[in-house]
């Protein structure tokens, strides 16, 4: 029988996004899903399903985008798709934090400031500490609550962070809370 693939959600999907979660799944030997990126995400969470599955390595970082949408939208029913699907094992999920204009906000395990700094609290889009110990606001974020899943990250915006976390300087703290989710996964 075969392993179930190990997957990572990925709550961002734009270029800065893409290129810093594209460079970190090089690093790591995994593979990341390009074709999820977007904003918002375009492509079906049974298009996603299928690139997975075809993937030779794993883990699999995959990113979902709404773009601010209110309600659900075409990035959180592709997650649902994936996170639910019987091949898949998902180890945890990196939700980012934005200036969402609906508010929408989820639980987290734990928190990477934009110094790399684990905190309980969450992040805000920049990487700073924010108020709240266990929460981040964002967009594309709420349905992770629903997700039962092992371990959710907060970080700010990837590949941003003012820039603290481009690909210039290997993307160290989307590569720190990837790294901390295959770590817990163990």
């Amino acid at each position: 029988m075969q392993e179930k693939k190990r997957v990572i959600l990925i709550t961002d999907g734009d270029d800065h996004a893409k290129k810093a979660v594209e460079f970190v799944a090089k690093e790591i030997g995994g593979r990341c899903i390009s074709a999820s990126s977007g904003n918002p995400t375009v492509i079906s969470g049974e298009e996603l399903v299928k690139l997975i599955q075809q993937t030779p390595t794993d883990p699999v970082l995959v990113m979902f985008d709404d773009c601010g949408a209110h309600e659900e939208g075409q990035g959180e029913e592709a997650m649902r798709i994936v996170a639910n699907h019987p091949d898949f094992h998902v180890i945890g999920a990196i939700a980012v934090a934005s200036s969402t204009h609906f508010s929408e906000w989820t639980k987290v395990d734990i928190s990477i400031d934009r110094f790399g700094e684990l905190t309980e609290f969450g992040v805000d889009k920049y990487g700073l500490q924010d108020l709240e110990i266990g929460r981040i606001d964002g967009d594309t974020v709420y349905i992770l609550d629903e997700l039962n899943l092992p371990l959710i990250v907060g970080v700010g915006d990837i590949g941003k962070m003012a820039g603290q976390d481009t690909v210039e300087k290997g993307a160290p703290i989307t590569k720190k809370a990837v790294e901390l989710i295959i770590e817990r996964s163990r």
